[in-house]
């Protein structure tokens, strides 16, 4: 894409962000601090992405209908929850005020070749959160083959996903431009109004840039926006502050 400067890369960068914390250590108090920052002077994150126990506080601060959204995580982050119990999971989360569900698929089990349990864990999902946006993560870096990490897209899509995305940030390989590609390629081919979302790793403004400007080729400069394009990441809002405060990002933004 192209931004006249760096300050116009980081303020679009900010409106497609899930400003993310999903650390161990979270208390109320942190998802006091998140919730805040997610609202700055030039804008706001698309949404925040916690830890499901953390939803009704989140609300409380957010209230109803405020344009920053609450997303939070179940069958997360190993993926092997048994349905049931994801279920369960989802449907707590929606009464406490989600938005937003982003579900791990048993990658696992489809490492061992077992489609059916990744599209019925979707269609279970879908089912629990008919109204909220679904986002499922496929965790690519443990998947690893392009030929996997399509189908895993495919059957994502097929199953009732509105975002497929990269990664938990949990594991050692997490967003990469690789899986990516393999993705929004699955994306355009299904003709379906899906969404992609990168997670884990991605901490300057120039990574950012890097995937939009990947989406633009694949599907057109029309197509992101935050109801089809995030970026899922807990650093990536101390460079764009950087960027719109008149600083200078953490790696040279050339380009923009």
């Amino acid at each position: 894409m192209e931004f006249q400067s760096p300050r116009e890369a980081a303020a679009f960068a900010l409106s497609l962000l899930d400003l993310t914390n999903l650390r161990d250590d979270c208390d109320n108090e942190a998802i006091e601090k998140l919730c805040h920052r997610a609202q700055t002077p030039s804008g706001h994150a698309a949404a925040i992405c916690i830890w499901p126990g953390f939803v009704a506080h989140a609300r409380q601060i957010l209230g109803a209908g405020h344009p920053v959204r609450i997303a939070t995580v179940v069958n997360f982050p190993t993926g092997d929850l048994p349905v049931e119990a994801v279920i369960e999971e989802t449907r707590k989360a929606v009464e406490d005020g989600a938005d937003e569900i982003d579900m791990v698929i048993p990658y696992r089990a489809l490492l061992a070749g077992d489609e059916v349990a990744v599209t019925a864990m979707v269609e279970a999902v879908r089912g629990a959160c008919p109204d909220s946006c679904l986002k499922v993560i496929l965790e690519t870096g443990e998947l690893k083959d392009r030929g996997l990490i399509r189908r895993a897209s495919e059957l994502a899509i097929s199953a009732g996903a509105n975002f497929i995305k990269t990664s938990t940030g949990k594991v050692s390989v997490n967003a990469t431009l690789e899986a990516a590609d393999v993705m929004l390629q699955a994306i355009r081919d299904s003709k379906k109004r899906v969404g992609f979302k990168a997670a884990g790793g991605i901490g300057t403004v120039a990574d950012a840039d890097l995937y939009l400007r990947l989406a633009e080729s694949m599907l057109g400069p029309n197509w992101i926006m935050p109801s089809t394009f995030r970026f899922g990441a807990s650093g990536l809002l101390d460079d764009i502050l950087m960027l719109l405060n008149g600083g200078t990002s953490a790696r040279s933004a050339a380009g923009y």
